[in-house]
């Protein structure tokens, strides 16, 4: 049995329920090749074009040389203030360099702005050589710890985004592996969003465009080869709320930093997230048949949010689907129904509706007279 839930419920829940396989909008073209746009949040693909295609990511792909040194700063076995010997191999590094001077050895700190800030090849080699035996390892271990992570278009043969034909990422892994530095490692995530950094009394800028010129921006990389063409991976926040883009295969740095501004742009004005439930939270209650009380509380596990689109939201249908009166004996936790939610541009979305609370089966005697209600009041009897 389907309960629909009163036009006060329906409105509300229209703007409260949010699920991270909503299908993407897409109602936006762009000029990269590949792209996606997606919501921190609740994981809502606002868009994308191409984004599970492997391509070359370039010094995009230097984010998971970040992501290996914040996983040991988090778990203690490396600090800020270890450092790591500067090997022949990596003072001769062609590319982008933060000028690491051969046989000295280097803190932490500044190697992680090396590379984020200045997109030093050299101090990627810095970092692969102290992690590991070799770049070549070091490169084996963030390929395995890609599938960990569930990066299944993801491949790598350096630590830098050097190209090489093997060397491969997807748009949707560059947005999880985003998703990931934003959400995990707030402190050393701050380093993202700083302009300059000077080593060896040389200084350079950071190469994102959207940090000096995009409201709210605070990350992450840009990337360009001959065959990757020019890529950004980009975040903002406004409001509470953050975007998580990559863009790949533009034609010009303009092209680049005026792209990724308009798609951001466009899922800021386009889209919000509306909050409903907290976990736990009562949603109703459902009829018990010959249980100790007469009703059970049905509750949703986890908090829910939904990306809508703003033109949307008020189009939501939201119904209950259980069957009533629900036999006791009841554990709590116990699935007895679901949220039902159908729209727009969406498949319907079904959210698990739990039992709040236990409720032991009558014992013989009140099952009798519970009965006897029954066939002399009929449900309403219980």
């Amino acid at each position: 049995m389907s309960r629909h839930l009163p036009a006060f419920f329906a409105i509300v829940l229209a703007l409260g329920l949010g699920v991270a396989c909503m299908a993407p909008a897409n109602a936006v073209e762009t000029a990269a090749r590949h792209a996606i746009l997606l919501d921190s949040e609740t994981g809502r693909v606002l868009m994308e074009k191409d984004a599970d295609t492997s391509m070359a990511p370039a010094s995009m792909s230097k984010l998971m040389t970040v992501l290996m040194v914040f996983e040991r700063l988090k778990n203690g076995s490396l600090t800020l203030d270890d450092t790591f010997p500067v090997s022949e191999k990596a003072w001769r590094m062609g590319g982008s360099k933060m000028f690491v001077g051969v046989n000295t050895r280097i803190k932490i700190a500044d190697l992680l702005r090396g590379i984020i800030v200045q997109s030093g090849n050299d101090a990627c080699i810095v970092v692969a050589e102290g992690l590991a035996s070799s770049e070549k390892a070091f490169a084996d271990e963030m390929t395995q710890r890609a599938v960990e992570l569930g990066l299944n278009g993801s491949t790598f043969r350096n630590s830098t985004g050097w190209p090489d034909p093997e060397h491969l990422m997807s748009t949707r892994d560059l947005a999880k592996l985003a998703k990931i530095l934003t959400t995990e490692y707030p402190e050393q995530y701050a380093i993202f969003s700083e302009k300059t950094f000077t080593y060896n009394k040389i200084r350079q800028g950071n190469r994102n465009p959207l940090i000096y010129r995009y409201t709210g921006a605070d990350g992450l990389k840009t990337g360009h080869t001959e065959a990757s063409g020019y890529g950004l991976v980009g975040s903002a926040e406004k409001n509470g709320r953050r975007l998580i883009l990559v863009v790949n295969g533009l034609s010009s740095v303009k092209q680049r930093a005026q792209e990724s501004e308009r798609l951001l742009d466009w899922g800021f004005r386009e889209f919000g997230n509306y909050g409903m439930f907290q976990a736990g939270e009562l949603v109703m209650d459902a009829g018990v048949w010959l249980g100790s009380v007469p009703t059970v509380p049905l509750i949703i596990e986890k908090e829910l949010t939904l990306t809508l689109a703003r033109k949307a939201r008020r189009k939501m249908k939201v119904s209950v689907d259980i069957i009533e009166p629900v036999p006791a004996p009841i554990t709590k936790g116990q699935r007895l129904g679901a949220l039902v939610i159908s729209g727009i541009d969406m498949p319907d979305i079904q959210i698990p509706l739990l039992a709040g609370a236990d409720v032991p089966r009558l014992g013989m005697f009140g099952r009798l007279g519970a009965a006897f209600g029954y066939l002399a009041w009929g449900a309403t009897g219980q």
